[in-house]
């Protein structure tokens, strides 16, 4: 059954009234989750995970059907399922706030729509689809996650629609709940005056946290830039130095891929194996029949070798790749006899990268800045990676980056372009490898191989 029928629950006057004028029981909110007593236009709401976000958003928005008979809301997440399983159906989504007001009357999965007994409705949408907002009306909207919306147009056409409630009084409003990054949506938020913001971390709401959670999470991330982003809810602009900026890939970002012309998958391993060791780099990358290079995935892990072989090698089953690609300056050959113990007829081709990492990824990045790379989708680890690896201050192995550099060489995008102008200026490229070298080197200090 794809619909939910509360009838039952539906009746009470008292329970309307009640909800309405509480708001979140001040035994359950925080000071912080209640809307600021100011004309905003837009709530910004910028916290780490497990703060709370999903319970503000779906309390407030609840609230406002509520207060205001036979209106309707817009609830936009990133894809559909987000808004479906996290801000409707979610432990602190908005069907349980609507059960425990007894204002419910029925859900319907399906078409992602909420009916209150009072006449209201709550519509879900998805972010990567911001043409199903070009004709609905609403009287207000929460965004959830609007750091990681493919398109800021989704954006654009929901504030369109917020065109409903002039004649009852009721003021066209945001509420947005979001993990901060620093997209050219969130910092245009920032800059207005109409936009009220609340910052917060994840100890805010310890609380209402197992301990476990917050062991686990300040175990991992406690201390790094991540970190900052994820827990502490701070934004993080670019790092200076960095060879990437968020907004090199942000503007480019996707959510489907054309068809591929190549795919490899491409393997930076760690060094040694056992809970204190690097992870073993794993990304998967393509070239599009229009040329372009594209991130298709990140299987990055921290296994063992025959472990992270049998995740490279699912990756290039399930991607249907042609080739995989290793770094083998830590261990020789042994990704290759690791790789041809599973599969023997596993075609693969090994990189001794003795030239620098800068060396080897400024190209890299040159195609980013030229808007000829795309990630599909968002691979937020990986992106850490590249917007905060600078080689003269780095404290971490970038096992994701080199990977991404690895497989993204192999693929030769940019051919004629400029990129390979630039490319073919500072550093010779190997025919065997496809490393750059010192010009005027006759062998390849990668792989030995003559340039020629």
């Amino acid at each position: 059954m794809t619909e939910k029928s509360h009838d039952s629950q539906a009746s009470s006057p008292i329970a309307k009234v009640a909800a309405s004028r509480l708001f979140w029981t001040h035994k359950k909110a925080r000071p912080e989750q209640l809307p600021p007593d100011t004309d905003w236009r837009v709530w910004l709401i910028q916290s780490g995970r497990g703060w709370g976000k999903t319970r503000t958003g779906a309390e407030w928005i609840v609230h406002q059907a509520i207060k205001y008979d036979r209106t309707r809301w817009a609830v936009v997440a990133a894809t559909f399922s987000d808004a479906r399983d996290t801000c409707a159906e979610g432990e602190s989504g908005i069907v349980a706030v609507a059960t425990r007001y007894g204002v419910l009357k029925h859900w319907n999965r399906s078409l992602g729509e909420i009916r209150l007994t009072n006449g209201s409705r709550i519509k879900l949408f998805s972010a990567e689809e911001p043409n199903r907002l070009r004709g609905p009306q609403h009287h207000g909207a929460w965004c959830d996650e609007l750091s990681s919306w493919r398109y800021s147009d989704t954006w654009d056409q929901l504030q369109f629609g917020l065109r409903l409630g002039k004649d009852q009084g009721i003021p066209a409003r945001t509420v947005v709940t979001t993990t901060p990054k620093p997209t050219r949506l969130f910092r245009s938020l920032l800059e207005r005056d109409d936009v009220e913001v609340t910052r917060g971390g994840t100890r805010d709401n310890a609380a209402n946290l197992t301990p476990e959670f917050i062991r686990d999470m300040e175990n991992r991330y406690a201390g790094t830039r991540l970190g900052r982003q994820e827990l502490e809810g701070e934004l993080l602009l670019d790092t200076p130095g960095a060879l990437w900026t968020w907004e090199m890939i942000q503007e480019s970002r996707i959510a489907t891929a054309p068809d591929m012309t190549r795919i490899v998958v491409a393997i930076d391993p760690a060094a040694t194996s056992g809970d204190d060791s690097d992870e073993t780099g794993i990304v998967v990358v393509g070239r599009g029949i229009d040329g372009r290079g594209y991130v298709l995935a990140d299987r990055t892990c921290k296994l063992s070798p025959a472990g992270w072989a049998k995740r490279a090698l699912d990756a290039y089953d399930e991607f249907g790749a042609s080739r995989i690609v290793g770094e083998t300056n830590m261990g020789g050959d042994m990704i290759a006899t690791i790789i041809h113990q599973i599969r023997p007829n596993a075609p693969y081709r090994g990189v001794v990268a003795k030239r620098s990492k800068t060396l080897r990824a400024e190209p890299i990045s040159a195609l980013y800045e030229q808007g000829r790379i795309s990630h599909v989708g968002t691979f937020p680890e990986l992106e850490e990676q590249m917007t905060t690896w600078v080689a003269e201050a780095a404290d971490f192995s970038p096992d994701r980056l080199d990977a991404l550099v690895h497989g993204l060489t192999a693929l030769n995008i940019g051919a004629e372009g400029f990129a390979d102008q630039y490319l073919s200026a500072i550093s010779a490229i190997c025919p065997s490898c496809d490393m750059p070298n010192i010009m005027g080197a006759s062998l390849c200090a990668s792989c030995g191989q003559p340039l020629q």
